[in-house]
């Protein structure tokens, strides 16, 4: 089966503008990333069911690139943030397969709607957020913590084909006191792994189900190539720009747009 040209072009669209949200805000872009395909797959007449498991299960493959570069960048100009992102990331795999299996026998009109939440959430955080002083921890950073963190984060990662950073990030700087570029580093460190766990459940659950032409289980090899070749990249110089620009600023424009995918996910707009 041949794509059209458009399709093409999506993807890359798609690669360019998750990358540097990826690295700049310390996600994994899969809050972009999903929403993005979903769309574009429902747009060449996928059906609706099997076209959110592909861009769940294609968004985590893809993250794990794309953070790793990121995280790469991070680790360059803070050298706090590995050992903190390993030891969360190891919970997050194990949290993140089970989550991708539960995405697989769930309604995809309940996942969309949860998705959508998640993604009305994200953005009035954005639009809504002050300038970060730094907050006293809450809560000590320690195995119990980490453990309980890492599985909770992991699992809405699997279940929603996302790499968690949303969650980490307040987290890790509301409860354990965090600043905001380390939280940032250590959440692109934590992704990267996180996203193995879900990545493996999607090719697993969809073995032999899906449909879709050049496919391993849910995870579409055009999308993850086509994609990644951009996001990759681009999450080098979202992550450069992290260290320079006025946080405040660039959270409402990110806000401004994730709304608007939330409340077409929502179904609330066409």
């Amino acid at each position: 089966m041949m794509f059209a040209v458009e399709y093409y072009l999506g993807l890359i669209l798609i690669g360019i503008v998750a990358g540097f949200a990826s690295g700049l805000l310390g996600v994994g872009g899969g809050f972009l990333i999903v929403p993005f395909q979903y769309f574009l797959l429902k747009y060449i007449g996928v059906e609706p069911d099997l076209a959110l498991l592909i861009s769940f299960g294609t968004s985590l493959a893809i993250i794990i690139p794309t953070a790793i570069s990121g995280a790469y960048k991070h680790s360059q100009k803070l050298d706090n943030i590995v050992g903190p992102g390993i030891r969360l990331g190891i919970f997050g795999i194990l949290g993140s397969f089970i989550g991708g299996f539960v995405a697989s026998l769930a309604p995809s009109r309940i996942l969309e709607i949860i998705f959508g939440c998640l993604l009305l959430f994200i953005a009035i955080r954005n639009l809504l957020s002050r300038d970060k002083k730094e907050i006293k921890a809450r809560f000590d950073f320690n195995f119990l913590a980490i453990m309980l963190t890492g599985l909770f984060v992991g699992f809405f990662s699997g279940l929603l084909g996302i790499g968690g950073g949303i969650f980490l990030i307040v987290i890790l700087t509301m409860l354990f006191g965090f600043s905001m570029i380390r939280a940032i580093g250590t959440s692109s460190v934590f992704i990267s792994l996180t996203a193995i766990g879900g990545t493996l459940s999607y090719m697993i659950s969809g073995w032999g189900v899906n449909t879709f032409p050049f496919s391993i289980g849910y995870v579409s090899i055009v999308n993850f190539l086509l994609i990644a070749c951009f996001s990759v990249p681009l999450a080098q110089v979202g992550a450069k720009y992290a260290h320079k620009l006025p946080e405040k600023r660039l959270k409402q424009v990110f806000g401004v747009v994730v709304l608007y995918i939330a409340l077409k996910m929502l179904g609330i707009l066409p």
